[in-house]
Parts: structure tokens; sequence; C-alpha cells
């Protein structure tokens, strides 16, 4: 394929939401992503509506792992030679949207969103006025190189394409991730404590040092029992608001 064909291609993955319907989800940006192949190899007729038809079907995963699905798809379409083959194609493509979405999801929604968002609340309280900047700056290119790689391996090795997502183990960079944003938020939960009207504000340097090293290891006690990362966020962000709250009442009275 043409690199102009293959750089559209990869472009139209990042509207596979542009469409999103109940019925069949993401089928019409899926099918998009695809028509600059029917048009380079002038497919026409019967054949051009087959290969619709075949992709209009039901296709739901996560959107920043749509483009490595589409890269090995669109090589399997350029190869295709007969109707085994068309089946062998929905086949890969149903069988791999379940587990892209689920690694998607608990990699860029569970771990590096909430991490880069952590990490940039943290620099605004510190009255770093680019702190949105940083949350971009994490964030962004992550997901454009797990698309912009994953789409070229994709296209390069077929239904093989699925070993570049294997060899990045997301799920095991997930947990690392989560770690970083438990320490972060551990951090700035003291430093807003230290910083208002709280006991922590009397402590000195090394006291509040060992309480953040209390709360890192408790955190860590707590995964180590099978506490979800998540939970553990969520209780430690609802315990500073209401201790932070105790602050507001005694202000206020």
């Amino acid at each position: 394929m043409k690199r102009g064909s293959l750089f559209a291609i990869f472009l139209r993955s990042f509207f596979i939401h542009a469409a999103l319907n109940f019925r069949r989800m993401q089928n019409l940006g899926f099918t998009y992503a695809l028509l600059p192949l029917l048009r380079e190899r002038k497919v026409a007729g019967k054949e051009a509506e087959e290969m619709l038809v075949r992709h209009l079907q039901m296709f739901n995963t996560h959107p920043y792992l749509s483009a490595p699905l589409i890269g090995s798809i669109a090589r399997l379409e350029e190869d295709r030679r007969d109707g085994d083959d068309a089946a062998a194609i929905a086949m890969v493509k149903q069988s791999l949207m379940g587990p892209y979405a689920a690694i998607g999801d608990t990699f860029f929604w569970g771990a590096l969103r909430p991490c880069a968002g952590i990490l940039s609340a943290g620099l605004a309280w510190l009255g770093w006025m680019f702190s949105p900047l940083a949350f971009v700056l994490i964030y962004t290119p992550a997901h454009l190189w797990v698309r912009l790689k994953g789409f070229l391996e994709g296209y390069r090795r077929g239904k093989q394409g699925i070993e570049f997502i294997r060899r990045m183990d997301l799920p095991r960079i997930s947990v690392r991730v989560r770690w970083v944003s438990v320490a972060a938020l551990s951090g700035c939960g003291i430093g807003f404590l230290q910083a208002g009207y709280s006991d922590f504000a009397k402590m000195p340097g090394m006291a509040t040092a060992a309480a953040v090293l209390a709360i890192i290891l408790f955190c860590w006690w707590l995964i180590q029992k099978g506490v979800s990362q998540t939970y553990i966020l969520y209780g430690a962000a609802m315990l500073f608001m209401i201790y932070s709250s105790r602050g507001l009442w005694l202000c206020w009275k």
C-alpha cells in the first residue's frame, strides 16, 4: 500500500468514535478508516459491498488500541484472496477487540490518566501555572506512541501484530503506574494538610516525612492483601476530604 493511503488510514483511526452508536458501537468509524484501502485497490461492485458489510458488523474496543487492530486488518484485507480469508479476517477482528478493550481500559483509563491528573494537580497546588500542560505532556505521548507504533506493527505483521501489544505488557506497567499514583496522592494529601489548619502544620520535617512513609507503606500492605488500587485512591481522597472538612469546620466556628 502507498504511504499516503497508509497515513490516511492511520489518521482516520483517530475518529473511530465520531459515529459511535448504541447498536453497533464503533463499526462506522472502523469502516470509515478502511475506505482509503478500497480506493487504492480500486475495489468496486459486489466485492466492495461485501467488504463494507463485513466491517459494518458490531465492533467495540479501546479507541487507542483500535489503530493496531486497524493496521492488522488492513494488511489482511490487502492480502485477501478468497471467501475463506474473509471469514478469517472477521474472526481475527472479533477475537481481538475484547482483549484490546480490557488492556486499554486498564492501562489508559485506570492507571495512566489518574496518575497524570494527580501529578498535574500537585503541580497546580505548588503554583505552577502550566500544570494543565503537564497533564498533556504526561498523558498524550504514551497513547500517540501506542497508536502509531501499534498501527505500523499491525500492518507489517498482519494477524501477528498482537505480539507488539503482548510485548508491551501493559497490565504489568499499569500496576507500577498505580503505585506512582498512590505515592503522589499520599504526598499531595500530606502537603495539603501541612499547609492548612491541621496538626501536620505543627510537625517537624522528619515527622512529616515519616507520616508520608507510613501512609505509603500502609497502601503497599493493602495492595499486598489484594485491595484494588482504585479503592485505595478513592478511599484516600475521601479520608483527606473528611479531614480537611474538619479544619474548615474549626475555622467556621
